[in-house]
């Protein structure tokens, strides 16, 4: 199989079930908790391995409960752990609030170590980023590691893609390191300065992702699917309907980790956004982050169907 990498961060996701979230100074009372494996790069990485990719994961953990759930959580979904632990900090937590109603939720992340990742991380593991078909970052861990960990990934031939995941300044000429860059409206309107609210809107802030040194965009557009912009075009991929949602925190790092698993298979660009929107179609069903990303086969399925 072909290797897809990945550095991020796993936090522990501590989910908060309400109608509505509380004001401030406000206690309200909550319909559901659930506790379980969580973090952007973390789930990209359940998410590839279930899809089918051979996965390795690159991070920093404590020495604490929390980080046995990461290490059961990778063992169980095939994915390598390329780790350190250390004694001197926790391994991360997130709280995140989902509306009852809709789905929809607000999260608040405290990497613990993982915040510490360095260059210096990312040269110890650098031939295993080298060696990579398909190389993926966000920017839960700081900046200079991510931005590092691109250049060693493109010196090596590899497929580079930077989901800008919780959205923040990038360095100068860090989309120049990218094949791909994968924001979501948000995202890509802290990015570029145009509020996504349509398809055109998508296609224009892609446009400007690309004059900025991006290879291709594709900009995730929730219920709408996604938008793919390089080489002067742009396609959008609808989105599928996999059943009713019951949670959407973990799409976009289900769409992430599939479009990097169908890459790293050899799928042209445009099928690999179908596949990973399949991928993210199926997780929004079902509660969780982790716990929600789908095998190959019920992916396989769902494109089958259209």
């Amino acid at each position: 199989m072909s290797k897809v990498v990945i550095l991020g961060v796993f936090v522990a996701d501590t989910a908060y079930r309400a109608r509505r979230a509380p004001k401030m100074g406000e206690t309200i009372m909550g319909e559901s908790f659930a506790l379980g494996p969580g973090g952007k790069g973390s789930n990209q990485a359940v998410a590839a391995a279930r899809a089918g990719a051979e996965t390795h994961f690159i991070s920093r953990l404590g020495r604490d409960p929390f980080a046995e759930m990461a290490l059961n959580t990778w063992e169980q979904a095939g994915v390598t752990a390329a780790v350190s632990q250390h004694d001197d900090g926790y391994t991360g937590a997130a709280y995140i609030f989902v509306e009852s109603g809709s789905g929809d939720n607000a999260i608040i992340v405290c990497p613990g170590v993982a915040g510490d990742i360095s260059p210096a991380d990312i040269d110890a593991n650098s031939d295993l980023i080298r060696t990579a078909s398909v190389f993926v970052t966000q920017l839960e861990q700081p900046m200079d590691a991510a931005h590092r960990a691109l250049e060693i990934a493109r010196g090596g031939g590899a497929i580079t893609v930077l989901n800008p995941a919780p959205a923040a300044e990038l360095a100068d000429g860090m989309l120049a390191l990218c094949d791909y860059v994968t924001p979501n409206e948000t995202e890509a309107e802290a990015l570029t300065g145009i509020a996504v609210t349509t398809i055109e809107d998508a296609t224009r802030a892609a446009e400007r992702l690309v004059e900025r040194g991006a290879r291709a965009a594709v900009i995730t557009l929730g219920e709408k699917g996604a938008l793919y912009h390089s080489g002067g075009q742009s396609l959008h991929v609808p989105a599928f309907d996999a059943g009713p949602v019951a949670e959407t925190t973990g799409a976009g790092d289900a769409f992430n980790g599939g479009f990097a698993a169908a890459l790293a298979d050899g799928m042209e660009p445009v099928s690999a956004v179908r596949f990973g929107c399949a991928t993210a179609a199926i997780s929004v069903t079902r509660p969780g982050t982790a716990p929600s990303m789908p095998s190959r086969d019920e992916i396989m399925a769902l494109l089958e169907r259209g």
